[in-house]
């Protein structure tokens, strides 16, 4: 019998390769409604992501520079929805 196995769609930067790792990890996730890209400050699923990059990295990077790029990816995103109307505490 014939199985398949699930490919991951082919990335075309680095950013969007970085990007997928996070949210293959749970780290970050999208606005509901703006689809804007929002950090969950998860600890253990940045470690996961770390750990993919460098396990992982894609082709003609080295560990240290995928970790690099995902930490970079990281920095830019922020943990609430810049078209969100703030939430009153």
């Amino acid at each position: 019998m014939l199985k398949t196995l699930e490919r991951r769609p082919a990335i075309r930067t680095l950013r969007g390769w970085a990007i997928g790792v996070l949210q293959e990890a749970g780290a970050i996730h999208e606005c509901e409604e703006h689809g804007w890209a929002k950090d969950r400050a998860d600890p253990h699923a940045r470690e996961i992501a770390f750990d993919i990059a460098k396990q992982g990295p894609p082709s003609g990077l080295s560990a240290d520079d995928a970790i690099a790029e995902i930490r970079d990816v990281l920095d830019s995103i922020g943990d609430t929805c810049p078209e969100c109307p703030p939430q009153d505490l």
